[in-house]
């Protein structure tokens, strides 16, 4: 049995579109992806999807978190945002794994009530650059990322600031931008900053099949 992975889909005009890697790499991992499309229909989508992926896209509108707007950004379609936010909360109630990636990770952070840096080259002048090329992480000892140091990807300008009510630190970069956050007392939900589906190294496969596994019931 192959557990089905919903992956949200980005809204651009009147098209919808999802980066085909992050497909790829839930089937890779022994799941059938799902492309979802926002729609009002979310408790029947959190009781069909055995687990839900939020992928990566532009910016958040800072109203999410009650801020205003004060640095440059390219924001997310809300209908995308307001459809993804509703879906989390319901797959949350029923208790579903659930990962986000890069803006996923960060809107997950937003829907336990945390906040996020605007931008982080402007609000930490001190930080390196996380829009491109790669970057160590370290990460502590968990269940879903096994402690270490881990060369990542990154191609983001905005990240957690203040973790949301709940989550917990999993992976710091050396200027103690979070990497990943994940929570204890769930079945599965992690946010990695990074994009693992477009690596192919342990710690992506790791992710992968940890989240598949969470899927089918095994963890």
């Amino acid at each position: 049995m192959r557990p089905l992975i919903g992956i949200t889909a980005d809204v651009e005009d009147k098209y919808l579109k999802l980066n085909k890697q992050y497909a790829e790499a839930v089937e890779a991992a022994g799941a059938c992806p799902i492309l979802l499309a926002p729609s009002k229909c979310v408790e029947k989508l959190a009781l069909k999807i055995d687990g839900l992926l939020i992928p990566g896209g532009d910016d958040l509108h800072p109203s999410y978190y009650n801020e205003d707007a004060d640095y440059e950004m390219k924001l997310v379609d809300r209908q995308r945002s307001d459809f993804e936010l509703a879906l989390i909360h319901e797959i949350i109630r029923v208790r579903k794994p659930l990962m986000g990636i890069c803006y996923g990770m960060q809107l997950i952070n937003v829907a336990f009530k945390g906040n996020l840096y605007q931008d982080i080259k402007l609000q930490m002048p001190l930080a390196m650059d996380h829009k491109k090329d790669y970057h160590l992480i370290n990460a502590g000892d968990n269940r879903l990322i096994e402690s270490g140091e881990y060369n990542v990807n990154s191609s983001h300008h905005q990240a957690v600031k203040v973790l949301g009510t709940g989550l917990k630190p999993l992976a710091v970069s050396a200027d103690n931008i979070m990497e990943a956050f994940c929570k204890d007392d769930y079945p599965f939900l992690l946010g990695v900053q990074w994009h693992p589906e477009r690596l192919q190294d342990k710690l992506s496969e790791k992710i992968f099949r940890g989240f598949v596994e969470a899927a089918l019931g095994k963890e």
